[in-house]
């Protein structure tokens, strides 16, 4: 009985053995033919190790291609724990470069992770440390290739163009704004790993290629920017001033030429300054009233209405006007007498535009404070804008529309009113302002162009053209005169408004301004320019800011060889103006030839016969002021 109870288990484990070795070869046989595919991917994921390839991130470039924003090649390190040999050797080097602790290093390195990084020690490192860890042939420490961002203008347009992280994502300015379009997209260093960390032999390295960014393009010209910045920079230092703005556009098409404020910061070093400076471009940040700047609106509504004829209506300035039982006073003791509109505009009478609010009613002054934009944000390409604070339809009511007439009891961003303004002078038009022009690939070319965007016409070419008229007569005859240049067309208000604290109007405390567009003939610049709290100054806008608008528009003029036209209004004068006259010819003229009751000479060179001059024929020079005359024996002209 034993043998056959013996066989006949034999004979049962026999069939399991069977049956099992069958399932196992079939399920061998079914991975191997059926299954190889997924089997091969899922183990390569797990012994696969990759490192990424940073993409380099878009060009930030100037409408002549000047180079704003760039980048510079780096390296970062990673390190595979699994191939460090000996940790605290290692951890004790890397310490001498990274500026590291080796303990914080070897707590790292000893993770369990396919890899890891050092954040954000080990990132970007310079070519010379880079070289030094290369040297150092550690085992499990690997050095990527990474950029670096890097600003060449400095604190110039700091405000506008931000910064970014150390992950090359985009943390203020256009950087954050157009940050998808600049980034592009990372690449990978990819090879294969045993259980151990160590490297399979015979198994290539694969790269998948990163793609760049695209480049942005934008409408700023570095050249205008380099003359704002230089006249932001002098009036902060010169006035010690809380800070100073200025923006330069055209009125055409909403293309912001330059922008930027005082204080400023550099932002390849951002961190060295409090985010209260960096995180905000206070021409489209901040608002405040924007004082007898606003009495352009206002003007160019009641002309829109037909409610005046500049120059042949009239209005009697008392020297103040009662609204609502508050008195509204005139600037000047007594007022200004009896002036056609043109005048009040010149003069800048807050009883002439309380007048000319009462023509124009509450619902239509509210109206047009809404088609010129002043209820809404520009929707301009920079973040951090400001809507500024106007009064709801319910609470807007006389003494509102009074005080509104003349700029004050309402807040502003600077971008909105250069935008209204623009539209008083270009036709009507009231456009969407942007910096940003268009993109561009790696291979140069232009994918995507940003058109202008016009939001509606807002008053009658007409009017504007009487508007032009009206500005340039505010600077050759009225309260802009600082600004006036023979030839090149100046139309412009000024602005002085006191700062209030909590309601209250603070003594001695001012914004001055001053808004202008130029050649008033046929406009083609607008300039904004504003001083906060200034310091050992005369506190208006025309004489401080007035200067400052003079000097920059003629240098845009020069740069941009904008040609003069005398056929505007003809400056007059008071007696604290210096005269101007037009510079004769002088050259190959004998030396006791040369005589003027106007301006002075200063003589170069030796002989008796001038062979040429500065300033050139036709200039127009400041009385007193000197022309230069170079001497020489013969004229061979």
């Amino acid at each position: 009985m034993l043998p056959n109870l013996f066989f006949k288990r034999l004979k049962v484990v026999a069939i399991v053995v069977f049956f099992l070795v069958g399932a196992i070869l079939f399920k061998l046989s079914y991975n191997t033919i059926f299954m190889y595919s997924k089997l091969k991917d899922s183990a390569e994921d797990l012994w696969n190790r990759s490192f990424p390839i940073k993409a380099e991130r878009g060009k930030i470039i100037d409408c002549n291609n000047n180079v704003i924003a760039d980048n510079e090649p780096t390296l970062s390190v990673y390190a595979v724990p699994n191939q460090i040999k000996n940790k605290e050797k290692t951890a004790e080097i890397l310490s001498r470069y990274l500026n590291m602790s080796k303990e914080s290093i070897l707590s790292r390195i000893s993770k369990k992770a396919s890899s890891v990084t050092f954040h954000p020690q080990g990132k970007k490192l310079d070519y010379e440390t880079s070289n030094k860890i290369v040297n150092e042939n550690l085992d499990g420490i690997f050095l990527v290739q990474d950029t670096q961002r890097t600003y060449p203008y400095k604190d110039y347009m700091s405000s506008l163009i931000g910064f970014v992280g150390i992950d090359n994502v985009g943390f203020a300015g256009l950087e954050n704004y157009y940050n998808s379009y600049l980034q592009g997209t990372d690449g990978s260093l990819s090879y294969m790993m045993d259980a151990k960390g160590g490297l399979f032999e015979n198994k290539f390295y694969t790269i998948e290629s990163p793609s760049s960014g695209l480049n942005l393009k934008l409408t700023i010209d570095i050249n205008i920017q380099n003359i704002l910045e230089r006249e932001l920079n002098n009036a902060y230092l010169e006035y010690n001033a809380i800070d100073t703005l200025g923006i330069v556009m055209n009125p055409n098409n909403g293309e912001i030429l330059a922008i930027g404020n005082r204080p400023t910061y550099d932002n390849n070093n951002y961190q060295d300054y409090d985010q209260s400076i960096y995180n905000r471009l206070l021409p489209v940040y901040s608002s405040y009233e924007p004082g007898s700047t606003f009495k352009a609106v206002t003007f160019a509504s009641a002309i829109n209405e037909g409610l005046i004829d500049i120059d042949n209506d009239y209005y009697y300035d008392k020297g103040y006007e009662v609204v609502s039982g508050r008195t509204i006073k005139s600037w000047k003791k007594g007022g200004h007498g009896l002036q056609t509109y043109l005048e009040v505009l010149q003069n800048s009478s807050n009883p002439g535009f309380v007048n000319i609010s009462r023509k124009l009613g509450v619902d239509k002054m509210y109206q047009y404070v809404k088609d010129f934009g002043f209820l809404e944000k520009t929707c301009i390409d920079i973040q951090g804008e400001n809507k500024g604070i106007f009064f709801t339809k319910d609470n807007f009511h006389e003494l509102e529309c009074a005080t509104t007439s003349f700029g004050q009891g309402i807040s502003t961003t600077p971008i909105q009113l250069v935008s209204a303004f623009s539209c008083c002078i270009n036709g009507g038009y009231l456009y969407q302002p942007h910096v940003g022009k268009s993109f561009i690939n790696h291979n140069q070319e232009t994918v995507y162009e940003i058109q202008p965007i016009v939001k509606r016409q807002v008053i009658s070419n007409e009017t504007s053209m009487t508007m032009r008229r009206a500005l340039e007569c505010v600077v050759s005859k009225g309260s802009g005169r600082k600004a006036y240049v023979d030839g090149l067309r100046i139309g412009g208000k000024t602005g002085t408004a006191q700062i209030s604290e909590n309601g209250v109007y603070k003594d001695g405390r001012y914004i001055l301004s001053f808004i202008a567009g130029a050649p008033m003939n046929d406009p083609k610049i607008v300039v904004y320019f504003a001083i906060r709290e200034p310091t050992n100054c005369i506190q208006y806008g025309g004489t401080t800011v007035g200067p400052i608008i003079k000097r920059i528009m003629t240098d845009i003029f020069e740069y941009m060889n904008i040609p003069k036209n005398y056929d505007g209004e003809e400056r007059e004068y008071t007696w604290m103006d210096s005269k101007t006259y037009p510079v004769e010819n002088y050259i190959g003229k004998e030396k006791k030839e040369l005589k003027s009751t106007h301006y002075k000479f200063k003589f170069l060179g030796e002989g008796n016969i001038v062979l040429d001059q500065i300033p050139r024929v036709g200039s127009m020079i400041e009385e007193g002021n000197y022309v230069m005359i170079q001497l020489g024996d013969i004229y061979e002209g």
